[in-house]
């Protein structure tokens, strides 16, 4: 780190629990973060502040009006442009040391892997189950850990997922292929700072996952009903029988 890094990091260096040596860490990564919506921003944007070297933006959607409500990275005048040149732009704006890469595509599975293998953390702000089942099997396949989360009316969920580990759960755990009708922020509304909340603890676990810092959320569902401004965590546990992550 030149001078002008430690300045712009120096309050975070200043934590015992980060210094010179966590904050390097955190310089020298590389996230991918898949959707560029309601969770995605706060969560770029907090990552790109906090110095995370490598950011990865996958996202193959257009910024349109009603995104702008929640959606805090996109400014009106992107209306009508790729989600994730939008966002690109205001991550270099934000911090202009970091790395941005975009991946405007739908992914699937060859393309996911090819991005997966070589990150150090994967962040999942999608809105379908079809979505999150594939990103979910390539990160037990290439042992990275994914920190999922979702959010919908004034609710939100966030969890850590290590289920290449042998005791550890991963998404499908969770929530069986079969199982489960999609909802999404779409159909179903969201209030604007419930997706800012949520996000923001993503972000936060993925530097504490990165930093190997305090309660990760691994094994756990953490719930945000924000109506009630409550925080529950619920157990995850590994089922032995999960065709994705069963025999680690």
């Amino acid at each position: 780190m030149d001078d002008q890094e430690l300045l712009r990091y120096s309050k975070q260096i200043m934590l015992p629990q980060i210094d010179v040596e966590g904050q390097q860490k955190i310089i020298d990564s590389t996230i991918l973060i898949i959707g560029m919506g309601g969770l995605g921003s706060p969560t770029a944007l907090y990552l790109a502040a906090a110095g995370v070297g490598h950011i990865m933006i996958a996202d193959f959607d257009q910024v349109e009006l009603s995104n702008l409500q929640r959606q805090i990275i996109h400014r009106t005048s992107d209306i009508g442009d790729d989600k994730v040149n939008s966002a690109k732009a205001k991550l270099l704006d934000l911090n202009p040391n970091i790395k941005v890469t975009i991946v405007n595509e739908i992914l699937h599975t060859d393309n996911l892997s090819s991005l997966i293998k070589d990150v150090d953390i994967v962040l999942d702000g999608t809105d379908n189950f079809e979505s999150r089942f594939e990103i979910n099997k390539a990160c037990v396949e290439f042992q990275k850990p994914l920190v999922s989360a979702a959010v919908i009316r004034l609710e939100g969920q966030i969890s850590v997922f290590k289920g290449y580990e042998k005791d550890q759960p991963c998404y499908q755990c969770l929530y069986p292929k079969e199982g489960g009708e999609n909802e999404s922020c779409v159909e179903n509304g969201v209030l604007a700072p419930v997706a800012g909340l949520v996000g923001t603890i993503q972000a936060l676990q993925a530097i504490k996952v990165l930093l190997d810092l305090g309660e990760q959320l691994c094994g756990e569902l953490l719930l945000v009903d924000a109506l009630d401004l409550s925080f529950r965590k619920v157990k995850i546990v590994k089922d032995s029988e999960c065709p994705i992550c069963g025999l680690n």
